[in-house]
């Protein structure tokens, strides 16, 4: 999907098997999407700003760009400490038994931070990239890399063809493309195996679960947009500790 796009379109939901794609006219997603396929090579990533921290993107049904706020790192919409405690080392931890923010973000959040209302659809598919996150053992901390992934690529929407809006032949949740290797248009429009094949890339980077999330999620990607991944960290976080 293109990268210049500051509107929603219209969205035409269509229901396949067990999956629901938006296709044409479906949602223009601002940012960009991804180029490559499934790699194993570190894409350069230097510092600076991610792209996009400042965009308000709305929903697919319609609703106008505002319902998209960009927070700071201090205000996410809920309080920081909401089902956590605080241990004697400043470190917080979960007291009912889902994953800690300190699981779920070990190296602090980059820059400012973006978030969106979620429907049903979004969240049944980010209940299917936290299962599959599990299933491929790459646990909470992927989970989160996946969610926010998502967020940035489709808005947790998954997506099909958009004909003239489309970036190549990305499709999906991720954005993956057919004629890089990840797969059919049908394989990579199933919530399950695009989740699978993002997990499986992300195993392939050597000492991933170290890496910053959006150059982990980067170097899966190979996205023209590196630091976008940054702005859904908090979000991402926010709903893997919901559906874990």
């Amino acid at each position: 999907m293109k990268a210049d796009f500051t509107r929603w379109l219209p969205a035409i939901a269509k229901t396949t098997n067990r999956r629901t794609i938006l296709t044409v006219a479906g949602v223009a997603v601002l940012g960009g999407l991804a180029l490559g396929g499934p790699t194993a090579v570190a894409a350069p990533v230097t510092a600076g700003p991610h792209e996009g921290a400042v965009a308000a993107i709305g929903l697919a049904t319609g609703k106008s760009r505002e319902g998209v706020t960009v927070e700071s790192a201090q205000t996410t919409g809920e309080p920081a400490s909401a089902g956590r405690q605080s241990s004697t080392d400043g470190r917080q931890s979960s007291t009912d038994g889902k994953p800690s923010r300190d699981e779920l973000i070990p190296h602090g959040l980059e820059g400012a931070q973006s978030r969106i209302p979620l429907d049903d659809a979004q969240l049944a598919n980010a209940r299917e990239i936290v299962k599959v996150a599990k299933k491929t053992g790459v646990g909470e901390r992927g989970a989160v890399i996946g969610v926010a992934t998502s967020l940035q690529e489709s808005k947790l929407y998954n997506l099909g063809h958009l004909g003239a809006y489309n970036d190549h032949d990305s499709q999906g949740l991720f954005q993956q493309r057919p004629s890089s290797g990840w797969g059919s248009p049908d394989q990579i429009t199933d919530p399950e195996y695009a989740s699978t094949a993002f997990f499986e890339a992300l195993k392939n980077v050597g000492g991933w679960r170290e890496l910053p999330l959006t150059a982990a999620a980067q170097t899966v990607q190979v996205s023209a947009f590196p630091y976008a991944y940054a702005q859904w960290e908090e979000q991402a976080a926010d709903i893997v500790q919901r559906l874990w």
